[in-house]
């Protein structure tokens, strides 16, 4: 590939990013709910992994590529356990039963 084009391709990608975290911080300061918040804070860690794999892209360092994996392996761990818990706040407690 051209370097030239490359080196495009890498700053417009981090230009996307930097929308990206804008849009997420929106979201979690406007909310309005507490599950768009987490899905905010779920979004900011994907956009760390994506920015993570672009500086070993531009570092020509692959330790990058390790961080963005353990990014990523966090962050699902933390979705699953806020859907668990948004899941056993839905559940009707026993005076709520009929």
């Amino acid at each position: 590939m051209n370097p030239t084009l490359f080196d495009g391709v890498l700053t417009l990608s981090a230009l996307l990013l930097a929308g990206a975290v804008l849009a997420a911080g929106v979201r979690i300061v406007r909310g309005p709910a507490a599950a768009d918040r987490v899905i905010a804070l779920d979004m900011l860690g994907l956009i760390g992994v994506a920015a993570a794999g672009l500086a070993a892209l531009v570092a020509d360092a692959p330790a990058f590529v390790d961080i963005a994996l353990g990014v990523a392996l966090v962050g699902f761990l933390a979705t699953v356990a806020f859907a668990g818990f948004i899941a056993r706040a839905a559940r009707p407690t026993e005076e709520e039963r009929p």
